[in-house]
């Protein structure tokens, strides 16, 4: 299955200190078809399907490991053997429910930073976003309903 081999290169990239803005550039047609006020959908939705990978643990799949259409960024058992302080679950993200934007910008560039303050739990990756990428990041996921 292809989806433990996805969501270990996810980990090694925030492990290494990975940022968005070194992801290359998405056509510029693109990044100006959809931009709400918060920021940019379409680049948004880039980010969190190919990039950052969000959609790799955040979504359910079928019986083949194959992600469910239509259930995109629901919640979803980890597809990947947890260690002992893991997470065996990613919530769902799917319109950043719970989370006012300062919260969603904390999480995406100051390195998973729940609600409350607290760090949250591995295997999340500590990303260090640059505000114009989380600001589209959260544009999308709040896109969706």
């Amino acid at each position: 299955m292809k989806a433990p081999l996805i969501f270990a290169a996810a980990v090694l990239l925030s492990a290494a200190g990975w940022s968005s803005s070194s992801a290359p550039a998405v056509a510029a047609s693109a990044q100006q078809t959809t931009r709400s006020a918060a920021g940019n959908v379409e680049h948004g939705k880039y980010l969190a399907t190919h990039v950052a990978m969000c959609i790799e643990c955040h979504s359910p799949r079928d019986e083949g490991g194959t992600i469910i259409p239509g259930q995109e960024f629901t919640g979803a058992s980890i597809p990947v053997q947890p260690l002992s302080d893991w997470a065996t679950r990613a919530p769902r993200n799917r319109g950043l429910l719970g989370y006012d934007d300062r919260q969603a910008m904390r999480l995406l560039t100051e390195g998973a930073i729940a609600r409350d303050g607290g760090q949250l739990k591995p295997p999340m990756p500590r990303f260090r976003m640059t505000n114009e990428d989380a600001m589209d990041v959260i544009a999308y996921l709040r896109s969706l309903h």
